[in-house]
């Protein structure tokens, strides 16, 4: 089973691909963590991205995809693999397609994006031991204090209200494109993502026809 998990950020994408990853038996593949990865052991493509990465530039789709292939060509990836955090533009899609890598289905985690906003804006963590908490879904006992070690619960950079706003802009912009990219090729499935975690996981599965 080869998979792609789609999804505006704070969709649930990354619980999702843990949670199938063990049900399924096979690896997630995050594309941050490859390219840590591939510049740690030194690959050539690995070396590559370095150099972009060191100048402050972003590193080009042909490189991202030369990682990617590395990855996948690994013995843990032959029984399938998530592909989760790319590909995130439709020249990145196409040239994984051109490039011979095939897809079995594309899940997409759909959720309203004052549902997204409401998440991860909600989202606290405590500044000392890292435990992660949310006003509503799952708050401290005390407000602003971790349960765990007493430390200060901070708003991490990435969840502030404007940041949010701007990631939902360029996911609309340039990844949710994805979705006709794949509808096309027959193999996109929607599922809803406000609701709970082991019933989105559920409804994966059934849209997977497991």
């Amino acid at each position: 089973m080869k998979l792609i998990l789609l999804g505006a950020p704070g969709a649930g994408k990354g619980t999702q691909a843990e949670i199938l990853s063990k049900k399924l038996g096979i690896p997630t593949i995050s594309t941050g963590n490859i390219l840590r990865e591939a510049i740690k052991n030194q690959t050539e493509t690995g070396l590559k991205a370095k150099a972009f990465m060191d100048n402050g530039q972003l590193v080009p789709d042909d490189v991202i995809i030369g990682i990617v292939r590395e990855r996948l060509s690994q013995p843990d990836c032959a029984k399938g693999y998530i592909l989760d955090g790319m590909p995130r533009t439709i020249p990145q899609a196409a040239a994984l397609e051109e490039s011979g890598v095939h897809f079995d289905a594309v899940v997409s985690i759909e959720i309203l994006d004052e549902v997204i906003e409401s998440r991860m804006t909600g989202r606290r963590v405590c500044g000392s031991c890292g435990a992660s908490y949310h006003i509503t879904a799952n708050p401290p006992k005390a407000e602003g204090v971790c349960d765990v070690c007493g430390g200060a619960l901070t708003i991490r950079k990435d969840d502030n209200p404007e940041t949010v706003k701007n990631r939902l802009k360029v996911f609309h912009a340039e990844t949710e494109p994805l979705k006709d990219f794949y509808a096309k090729l027959g193999i996109l499935k929607l599922v809803e993502g406000n609701q709970p975690i082991e019933d989105a996981t559920r409804d994966i599965l059934k849209a997977l026809g497991m």
